[in-house]
């Protein structure tokens, strides 16, 4: 059985990489987007060209004691727009989400003349690995759709699908989430999701399997769904999770990093180039876990 990759695995892949891709960060001056990026470039993954206060750059990276020469400083009062000229002028091929707010880069990317529209619904796609159960699984939309309608449902799960697919599993299997396993009118999030499995079964995602309502512990743990004598393909088996609502995915997702033993990294889909996009206050580790993730979502997009 296929299963997505751990990021070990990843991070395997990435040291592989004969040439470095070219990536821009908007707002560089952060410790942990500098050392994330000097890592990377190290191991011969990364061009590093991070966008933002130039002076505040260079004297964080002497704090840390971090040599640039691999780098390209950008100055710029604009560093979304910088990073995401350079995407256009090819000098980079992913967009990196470094210390900004959320909605300050959204407005370049989502500039109607210069940003990276697709016309495609944009979602936050976690990559979520937990070690001590040898599962790694996708979660969406986690960062960007508030409410998202049901045809907004049908493009998120078309990004689990593909993401699932240029993670090594081509016949992914999706769990749609709710409160409950049973179908109910007074949780409309449950009719989506029966609307999402009959359209699954009519082939609309190929080999996939899409399956829901679903609660958290049937899409993680086949034990749940032995105790409810449920009989599902994606039971336990889960390699994504689309969930009904922003509020819901991203308490789930912050909860499992507070409180598990976990590893895990971000990228943004449905944009014309991937972008690394997690919070601020993500820490070093997962910054480098969100490039070995997004570049090898590209490496397979080019395969």
């Amino acid at each position: 059985m296929q299963q997505l990759p751990s990021f070990d695995t990843l991070y395997q892949n990435c040291d592989a990489q004969t040439e470095p891709v070219g990536v821009a960060a908007a707002g560089g001056d952060d410790p942990t987007v500098l050392e994330a990026l000097s890592t990377a470039a190290k191991r011969g993954w990364v061009r590093p060209i991070v966008c933002g206060n130039e002076e505040r750059i260079r004297s964080l990276a002497d704090e840390l004691k971090l040599d640039l020469s691999p780098f390209t400083v950008l100055a710029s009062e604009a560093p979304a727009i910088t990073a995401v000229e350079q995407i256009h002028a090819g000098a980079a091929s992913l967009l990196m989400k470094g210390q900004i707010a959320t909605p300050d880069l959204m407005k370049a990317v989502l500039n109607r003349e210069t940003g990276l529209r697709t016309g495609k619904v944009i979602c936050q796609m976690v990559l979520m690995e937990i070690p001590r159960d040898q599962k790694s699984f996708l979660l969406t939309d986690t960062g960007i759709t508030i409410a998202p309608t049901r045809e907004q449902k049908e493009q998120l799960t078309d990004h689990l699908v593909e993401t699932a697919r240029r993670l090594g599993v081509e016949q992914p299997k999706i769990a749609v989430m709710a409160a409950t396993e049973k179908v109910n009118e007074a949780l409309p999030d449950t009719l989506d999701a029966e609307f999402l499995t009959q359209e699954s079964k009519k082939g609309r995602w190929g080999a996939a399997t899409i399956s829901g309502p679903l609660s958290f512990d049937l899409a993680y743990h086949s034990g749940a769904g032995a105790k409810k004598r449920l009989d599902d393909p994606v039971i336990g088996q889960a390699d994504g999770m689309l969930f009904p609502d922003l509020t819901s995915a991203n308490l789930t997702v912050k909860a499992i990093m507070y409180t598990a033993d976990c590893r895990f990294g971000g990228i943004l889909c449905g944009t014309s180039a991937p972008v690394v996009f997690m919070s601020r206050a993500d820490d070093t580790p997962t910054r480098l876990n969100s490039l070995a993730y997004t570049l090898e979502w590209l490496r397979r997009s080019r395969a």
